[in-house]
This record gives C-alpha cells, structure tokens and sequence, in this order.
C-alpha cells in the first residue's frame, strides 16, 4: 500500500493531546494566580511577590510536558517507521520481491528512529523556554496595566487583567516564532512538529524497505486539493538516489525481465527528479494528502488526476482559519474571570462552530476535523 502523513496522523494527534493540556492548565494558572485577592488594595504588591510561586508552577509543567511528549514522540515514531516498512510490504507482497521483504522481518531501525527523535527534541527545545517566559511576561504586563488602569479610572482591576488575559488567549500561550517567521500557538506548533515527524519516519521505513530489495524509483500520487508547494510533484516518479532534475532513465521491466526470458526487457521511464529534491521543495509538508507508492518499471502506471469541482485549496486554509477562530475562543473561555465573560466567550464559540458547519457543507469535498478544533481532551 502506499505510504503517506496520514499513515502517522493516530500516532501524531495522540502527543498533541498532550500539548493541547498543557496549555490549558498554563492558561489556568496565570488566571488563578491573577484573580486571587484581586479586590485587595494590595494586590499588585503580593502579585509581583508571588511571581515565584507561579514561576515554579509553569515550569514544573513545563518540565513534565517534556519528558511526557518526548518519550510519548520516540514511541511513536518506532510505530510509525514500521508501519512505513509493513506499507512496503503490503504494496509489493504479489511480486517476489514483496515476499524477500517479508522474509527479511526487520524491526524498526533504531538509527533513523533515534536520528528522528533528536530531531524532534531539538526543533522543540525553545518551546519549553518560550513557556515560562510568555507566562510570566504576561502576568507582570497584566498587574502593571491593571494598576494603571485602576489609577486612571478607567477601568475596574477586574476589567482591565480580563482586557489582558483576553489578548494573551486569543494569541495562545507562547506566541512562538519559528525559523520562517510565522508566529504559531503552542498546541499548533507541536501538533506541526509531531506531525512532521511521525510523517517523515513512516515515509523513511517504506523507502529503507524498498531500498533494501533494490527498488529505487517511486511515484507520488495526485491528491485532491493539492496546495502549491506539491502540485508540480503530483504523479511524477522520483528516485531514491542523488540524481537530481528531470532526467530519462532505462529500467528494467519488472515482470518481463526474468531469468527465463532469453534477454532483458527495458522500458524508458522519466523520473522528474530525487525524493530528498522534491521533499526539500515542500512535499509531504504537514497536512500534505500526497502519498508515495513504489514505482515498477512497466507495471505501474501515473495516478489518475483527483479533479475537486467547487473546492480549491483556499478553502481548505479557510477551514484552517476557523479553527484557528475556535481554538482562540476556547482559550478565552479558559481565562474568563466571571460567568458573564465565559458565556460570552462560549457564544463566540459556538458561532465560528456554526460558521464551520456551513464552510464544510458548502464544499463536499472538505471533512470537519474536531480534534483540530479542541483545546484539551476534556473540553
């Protein structure tokens, strides 16, 4: 069968959960800490004098968050880079080759499996930073612009940290910045990164299978919605070696040419370049639909073109926005000081979930994800 992201989504989504938590215990520590004696006239001292007993809280989760989603991350990707190799398997197992790889019997690798897992940790490492930071930063900004505000007559002490705790929510916990420049929240950018991960071990057990039988040329499939970055890799054969660029290659048959046949049967196959080229241009991105199948000289033919009439893939970054909209009101439900702002808060929600209901209704060939759409499991 053919090997792609989605292969690993399960494994993905069940780390990210552990992310989405996190983030809700943050958001209700600094409100907790926050609210507590707020109507003293002394407030704002004992609020920056408590700032450590708030510090050693968000680090002791984000401490546990760390050691939980790393070791939860190298499971799954052990999982997912066999599931990889089974793929290979299953897509070959008619052919004799399919059956020397089942004979083979590999366990996962543990060098590209170890190799991932670092790979992880490190991209990850600043989040963990960030948190203690953007908390803390957000609870001092908060207490000072309150007691302006209440100095001023502007604003109700109340008033003036929900204004604040609002605009943090609404941004998420971190605010964290990656090596583009795009600005993510916490639970977006570790289901990224967990995604990315699991996706990339599932694809490299299915081609160190392949590799091992020597089949060194694959195809990419033609998915529906492609975004820009893989609509030019869309039913192409690429090749598992260094040669990059479009380029003509003579293969041999892969049925035809037996040791029972008087001579070898070649066919002439155009290979749009390497894999490692075209994953370096975008493809298998997080969320990419792409899959990647073997690609046997004269058996396997280009993929039949997915057509998606009424939806485009701006669409589908319209249903990413939504629940980006969601996620964001659930976050401000989380730091709501009173009934009267949490009801508000869960009204909001429930109408971009109704503007959800209607985006996906009007284009058939879009799925609601409500995981995407959550915040915690519990919630």
């Amino acid at each position: 069968m053919p090997v792609s992201p989605a292969l690993a989504e399960d494994l993905a989504a069940a780390v990210t959960v552990l992310y989405e938590d996190a983030e809700l215990a943050l958001l209700d520590k600094l409100r907790a800490a926050l609210e507590q004696g707020i109507d003293s006239p002394l407030w704002a001292e004992i609020k920056l004098r408590s700032i450590g007993d708030l510090r050693a809280a968000v680090e002791e989760i984000a401490t546990a968050l760390q050691t939980d989603a790393n070791g939860a991350v190298a499971v799954a990707l052990a999982q997912a880079y066999g599931r990889g190799r089974q793929a290979a398997v299953a897509e070959l197992g008619a052919l004799d080759i399919g059956r020397e790889l089942q004979a083979r019997r590999v366990l996962p690798g543990a060098p590209a499996v170890d190799r991932l897992a670092a790979s992880y940790a490190e991209d990850t490492r600043p989040l963990y930073v960030r948190i203690t930071r953007a908390v803390l930063d957000t609870y001092r900004s908060v207490v000072s612009r309150s007691s302006a505000s209440v100095l001023l007559g502007g604003l109700t002490r109340r008033q003036a940290s929900q204004r604040a705790l609002d605009q943090f929510a609404q941004r998420g916990v971190t605010g964290f910045v990656d090596s583009a420049g795009r600005s993510w929240e916490l639970a977006s950018y570790a289901e990224m990164a967990v995604r990315s991960v699991t996706a990339r071990a599932a694809i490299e057990g299915h081609i160190d299978a392949l590799a091992e039988i020597r089949v060194g040329l694959v195809i990419v499939s033609d998915a529906p919605l492609e975004c820009p970055l893989c609509r030019q890799w869309e039913g192409e054969v690429l090749t598992l070696g260094r040669q990059s660029g479009p380029h003509t290659i003579r293969a041999e048959h892969t049925i035809q040419s037996t040791r029972l046949l008087a001579r070898t049967r070649t066919v002439a196959v155009h290979v749009a370049g390497s894999l490692t080229e075209a994953r370096a241009a975008g493809l298998f991105h997080p969320n990419c639909r792409h899959s990647l199948a073997a690609y046997l000289p004269g058996v396997t033919s280009r993929p039949p073109h997915h057509a998606t009439p009424g939806t485009t893939y701006e669409d589908t970054q319209r249903q990413r926005e939504i629940e980006r909209h969601i996620r964001a009101w659930k976050r401000r439900t989380a730091v709501a000081m009173d009934e009267q702002t949490r009801a508000r808060a869960n009204a909001k929600v429930r109408a971009w979930q109704a503007e959800q209901r209607k985006h996906v209704a009007a284009h058939p060939h879009l799925r609601r994800k409500p995981a995407r759409e959550q915040i915690g499991a519990a919630r």
